[in-house]
């Protein structure tokens, strides 16, 4: 039987060398590969500057904590993305505000949104989920309209900005675009995550972009993540070895989530692939859509529709493909999650809304106050989507979707599909 997992890294010998020579080069930790790497990305995104960390939740985190949000502020997300968006303002002491979805969207409710705007609120953080980006002008707009509620602390990232901070957690959006403009260069923040079942992968790792804020330059912005990831020392470990140069201070007792020069070396290597590793994810999106509407024509009870990637305004970075078996609930979806694994099909689903999850069940979320939320994720199937998947890959995926919902409609299972 055909083995299909859900997202290995595409990792080739030009990756395994670059990391091979920057162990061999007597450096391993944070030095000239990870600046050069952050040089790179900030080329990429359009933006003066970016700063690499080792993960997309250190990069949120950090960016919290560089704008002195903390315990009496309110942070808004939605109630639809991994825990690490909203756990985050709890690490900082805020407090977590859920919005639902817009009904039938994995998108935010914007007006819901800008109705959940307070005096506490200090920052919103939207999720470019499966790589489509939100829709940021428009909750830039809101943070815009909403400054006369906003009070900015002694915080000199605050006082400058004068409004709500809008951090789009984009771990899954590096490289989309939205109305011509690139995920980086949209939001006054954009954090990404590297981690190894992402589009491009550093194993773990993540890096922030920004807009330059009126009245601070972007090297300040940049010396300060540095300081926030590196214990607060004035000296990074590279400048520390120049002759003669040991002496540093410790400006903060801040924090350690810097990225080394092996991870970033892999970046590097991912970076120049990156536009095949995009076009090959397009194609397999399309086959799979193409697939879908052919088993549409088969289906009676149950009708698949997924996430649009590709349109006039959108051009995604391929990261997740959603599909929905609408007709279905929570029972019916994870028996055919469990039937496509017996034919050696791993899926998986993105997400379980928060609401659901112990952690913040115990902070007082109910999700029968996110109906949309609810309604998306009781019947989402997320089919694999990775560049290791060959054509032939694909069509036995939607080989064993086709047989599983046939057999579903009639009520039974039968046996996996032979390969021929």
């Amino acid at each position: 039987m055909r083995q299909i997992p859900f997202s290995p890294p595409d990792i080739t010998e030009e990756e395994i060398n670059a990391a091979a020579d920057a162990m061999r080069s007597g450096w391993i930790t944070t030095g000239p590969r990870t600046k050069q790497f952050e040089q790179e990305i900030a080329e990429y995104c359009h933006t003066k500057r970016a700063a690499c960390l080792n993960s997309d939740t250190a990069c949120m985190e950090m960016t919290l904590r560089l704008f002195g949000i903390g315990p009496g502020d309110e942070v808004i997300t939605t109630a639809y993305t991994y825990t690490a968006t909203a756990s985050v303002i709890c690490h900082v002491g805020a407090v977590p505000v859920l919005v639902d979805l817009a009904e039938d969207t994995y998108e935010m409710d914007y007006d819901a949104l800008e109705a959940a705007v307070t005096p506490k609120t200090k920052a919103v953080i939207p999720v470019d989920i499966a790589g489509v980006l939100c829709d940021h002008v428009r909750i830039l707009d809101i943070a815009d309209q909403k400054k006369d509620l906003f009070t900015p602390s002694a915080n000199r990232y605050q006082q400058a900005l004068g409004r709500i901070l809008v951090m789009a957690d984009s771990a899954h959006g590096f490289g989309a675009v939205r109305d011509g403009m690139t995920s980086g260069e949209i939001a006054d923040f954009t954090t990404f995550s590297f981690h190894a079942v992402k589009n491009l992968t550093t194993a773990e790792g993540g890096a922030v972009t920004w807009r330059e804020i009126p009245g601070i330059d972007s090297d300040e912005i940049y010396r300060d993540f540095m300081l926030l990831s590196l214990h607060g020392q004035s000296k990074d470990a590279l400048a520390k070895t120049k002759l003669g140069a040991w002496e540093y201070d410790i400006l903060a007792p801040a924090y350690k989530c810097n990225m080394t020069d092996i991870m970033a070396a892999i970046g590097q290597v991912q970076l120049r692939r990156y536009p095949s590793l995009l076009a090959r994810r397009k194609e397999i999106i399309q086959q799979y859509e193409a697939g879908m509407e052919g088993i549409n024509a088969k289906l009676s009870k149950y009708d698949l529709t997924s996430l649009v990637h590709y349109d006039k305004k959108n051009c995604s970075s391929g990261h997740l493909f959603l599909m929905r078996v609408r007709g279905a609930g929570e029972e019916i979806r994870n028996r055919i999650i469990e039937e496509m694994a017996e034919r050696g099909v791993a899926t998986n689903v993105h997400y379980k809304p928060l609401p659901m999850l112990s952690a913040y069940r115990n902070i007082g979320f109910e999700i029968s106050d996110y109906p949309h939320a609810y309604d998306m994720y009781q019947n989402e199937v997320t089919l694999p989507l990775h560049t290791k998947l060959s054509d032939d890959d694909v069509q036995y995926v939607l080989q064993c979707l086709e047989e599983v919902l046939l057999n579903e409609e009639m009520g039974g299972t039968a046996g996996g599909i032979s390969e021929g």
